[in-house]
């Protein structure tokens, strides 16, 4: 290795190992969950762990403690809790009633997320303000919210046309996930930075929301991230063939 070569971190920290390894605890939670017909822990469980998910690399970033140990075993974590388990979620709550197809289309979309994570870790250039693909765990909430809210209307997921929906919905995560279509990735919000008073009035209303009425306000926030992709993507279009 030279003077002027970067030397990698291999390193492993504690702090932000907890972190992730706390996620990969409530993916692995959620799979029992899941093979258990117990979609409402599963799905708490999993949101969970995308909270464990903002949390690490975070706390990596705030203690300088980043590492190429860290950032491998994050994504190992994101291919369970955002991969296979919100498709056995979506298989055994709905798709398996398609048969051959249903346990498919669930692979499809797991293979996806890892191959989108795989395409985020070795992309060599990252834009600050967005992603190019629908981020995995963004997918994952709107598939965990689309199960969650469905059960709280007491919907059998097994039956036409929702297993025909559902395998749909899976589809396109996975198709957004592999795709070009920017989205907002919000790392150049700074935390420490003032904020409006309203700003953080909002905040405050959307907490109790989600406290209120979980399943449907997060899938109706899960829903917005997703459409705001195609939108910014199709405004985009729109202005290179107006300039």
């Amino acid at each position: 290795m030279t003077a002027s070569t970067p030397r990698r971190r291999r390193d492993i920290y504690l702090l932000p190992s907890l972190f992730t390894t706390a996620g990969l605890f409530l993916g692995f939670f959620a799979v029992i969950q899941v093979t258990q017909g117990q979609f409402g822990p599963a799905a708490i469980a999993l949101y969970g762990a995308m909270l464990m998910d903002m949390l690490d690399g975070r706390v990596a970033r705030w203690t300088n403690t980043a590492s190429d140990f860290g950032r491998e075993y994050d994504s190992l974590v994101d291919s369970l809790a955002f991969g296979l388990a919100p498709a056995l979620m979506m298989y055994f709550w709905s798709i398996h009633a398609l048969g051959r197809a249903g346990w498919l289309i669930a692979f499809v979309y797991t293979a996806a997320t890892v191959l989108r994570l795989a395409r985020y870790n070795t992309q060599t250039s990252t834009s600050s303000t967005h992603f190019f693909g629908l981020p995995c765990p963004a997918a994952a909430a709107f598939m965990i919210s689309w199960v969650w809210m469905l059960e709280v209307f007491a919907v059998v997921g097994a039956r036409e046309p929702w297993s025909v929906a559902s395998a749909g919905v899976t589809l396109l995560m996975a198709a957004l996930m592999v795709s070009g279509v920017p989205f907002r990735s919000f790392k150049d919000f700074a935390i420490k930075e003032r904020i409006p008073f309203v700003v953080l009035l909002a905040g405050l209303v959307i907490l109790v929301l989600i406290l209120f009425d979980p399943p449907r306000v997060l899938f109706a926030a899960a829903l917005a991230y997703v459409l705001s992709g195609p939108l910014l993507w199709g405004v985009r279009r729109m202005r290179r063939k107006g300039g």
